[in-house]
């Protein structure tokens, strides 16, 4: 599948109410969920979800028929895991910075500047490091699928001047989620850091409450950030996942066959997006400074070198412990 600028228009112009499925099986599925997150109907994620959700129908024999709720259609972020928990929904997608207000140790995968590159990601979060995550995510009640999700790396925007050092971050008021690692990263970078949830960045960005955003290419492409921004830094500075999350009590109620059936199809799904995320990141860069974002990049020695000496590492380090925190290092290479 190829993720031009094409397929994204196409997508984009797609309904804003849920995705449907398409309906082949006349009887009533035993087994109705539904499926939230926070982003555009023309994400990978979203395009991979349909099909997922096709596949599973059809292995199913309409027993299992999970709706689609893309775009922050059922809240923000924290009323959809809100959601999650009581059981109003039955799955949903979120980043693990954001998990980490219920899960702490989720958010370990984004400390910033930790990976080089995509093979240092996988190696962790499909190694030890993602199964140590997973077990504290069950521990708060929650049924977490094996493969996380891929968001890409996270690149800075802004509507003021590029940031080519870490003295070009001083004072920026930069939109952040609603994450405590966020915050405490571009304080450390000397930031002014609000926390927004995803829903109202276009707004915010559109109205000066922040001059600046950070998201990955795929968002700030599928979200039109670039209508209200300037300058793009490739920094990297953070990779982001989804961990497909379900609804304990209601997975619990699919029989084993229906369960494996089910992770077995989302599993695949999020392998795809993965690669989809990848194809689509390397050719965004070109579109989007065709759309008018200027681009640099920055080098992230500086960055880190901030982030160490003004405590983050360390400060970090402390609050997962030893354990997370030399799962960790095995990925990614030397932090604190």
């Amino acid at each position: 599948m190829n993720f031009t600028r094409r397929r994204i228009l196409a997508a984009s112009g797609a309904s804003a109410l849920a995705i449907p499925a398409s309906r082949a099986f006349a009887q009533k599925a035993e087994f109705t969920y539904k499926y939230a997150n926070n982003l555009p109907v023309s994400h990978p994620m979203n395009i991979r979800a349909k099909e997922m959700a096709d596949a599973i129908r059809a292995e199913t024999q309409g027993r299992v028929d999970i709706q689609l709720y893309p775009n922050n259609q059922l809240g923000s972020d924290t009323d959809m895991l809100s959601q999650l928990r009581s059981g109003g929904i039955e799955f949903f997608t979120l980043s693990g910075l954001i998990l980490s207000t219920l899960v702490p140790s989720a958010s370990i995968s984004g400390i910033g500047f930790a990976f080089n590159d995509y093979a240092s990601v996988w190696k962790a979060m499909d190694g030890e490091l993602g199964a140590f995550i997973r077990g504290q995510i069950a521990k708060a009640n929650l049924v977490v699928m094996d493969k996380i999700w891929d968001n890409g790396f996270r690149q800075i925007t802004s509507s003021s001047k590029p940031i080519a050092t870490p003295e070009d971050m001083k004072g920026l008021k930069i939109r952040v989620p609603v994450s405590p690692l966020w915050t405490s990263m571009f304080k450390a970078l000397d930031a002014s850091p609000a926390s927004i949830n995803f829903a109202e960045v276009y707004s915010a960005l559109q109205t000066r409450i922040v001059d600046g955003q950070e998201n990955p290419l795929a968002i700030i492409a599928t979200a039109k950030l670039y209508e209200v921004q300037k300058y793009c830094s490739l920094s990297n500075h953070m990779w982001d996942g989804f961990w497909f999350l379900a609804n304990k009590r209601s997975w619990d109620k699919l029989p084993q066959d229906l369960q494996a059936i089910v992770a077995k199809n989302i599993n695949a799904a999020g392998m795809k997006e993965r690669a989809d995320v990848a194809e689509l990141n390397a050719n965004l860069q070109k579109e989007l400074a065709a759309k008018g974002l200027a681009f640099n990049q920055p080098d992230p020695t500086a960055f880190r070198a901030q982030l160490r000496k003004a405590g983050f590492y360390s400060e970090w380090k402390s609050k997962y412990g030893d354990e997370a925190w030399a799962l960790l290092e095995r990925g990614a290479g030397k932090l604190a």
